[in-house]
């Protein structure tokens, strides 16, 4: 009994440097979690198109499938890239799911009765956490891990010409195909060649 508990506490000790690590990185939204990808030209000359992508929906990919065929059909498009956000009440929620995780985690693993000290009863579901500490703490550890990923998967896919959005799956609840996005994106140059000839148009 007393291997396994050094060994249940090896385990968890490595989940919360993983997850402290993670929360941490969250932390650092500019540098880490939404690093800006690029595609065609480093000197910007023509039009940009910029995809804003939900990374844990896994739409990485997508993305990147995207730019190609983009970028071999529009080589004069800039090709940007970039991880959605999600609200910050939902990061608040995940980081605060995050934290009482492990605070939770570590009161079983050391059997401390959290209730005694509101003056409380300890609940027999607690002792039962409390004596079986690998049944209780792995089961919640990966249930909090999924919830997290479900707060954070917001199923983001956005794109936009020069800054102007010109499609959402979260308003569509689909991705364009790529016949529509390059209509999209023949009418948009269309437009801003007729405005760059008009005569007279204030710039």
């Amino acid at each position: 009994m007393v291997e396994v508990g050094y060994w249940s506490l090896a385990l968890f000790g490595c989940f919360a440097l993983f997850t402290v690590r993670d929360l941490l990185v969250q932390s650092e939204p500019d540098a880490k979690v939404i690093p800006v990808t690029r595609m065609g030209s480093s000197t910007v000359v023509g039009p940009t198109l910029k995809f804003v992508y939900c990374f844990s929906c896994g739409y990485q990919k997508a993305y990147h499938n995207y730019g190609n065929i983009i970028h071999e059909k529009y080589p004069e498009i800039t090709l940007e890239g970039e991880h959605f956000t999600p609200p910050g009440y939902i990061m608040f929620l995940a980081k605060i799911l995050g934290f009482g995780k492990l605070l939770v985690v570590v009161c079983i693993l050391s059997g401390v009765n959290i209730f005694g000290s509101f003056g409380c009863v300890e609940p027999s579901w607690w002792k039962w956490c409390v004596e079986n500490k690998v049944y209780s703490c792995v089961p919640m550890f990966l249930t909090c891990n999924i919830l997290e990923a479900h707060l954070l998967a917001t199923g983001a896919f956005e794109i936009y010409f020069n800054d102007v959005p010109v499609w959402s799956k979260l308003e569509t609840g689909r991705m364009p195909q790529p016949l529509e996005l390059f209509q999209i994106i023949d009418n948009h140059l269309q437009f801003q060649t007729k405005v760059e000839l008009k005569p007279g148009f204030a710039k």
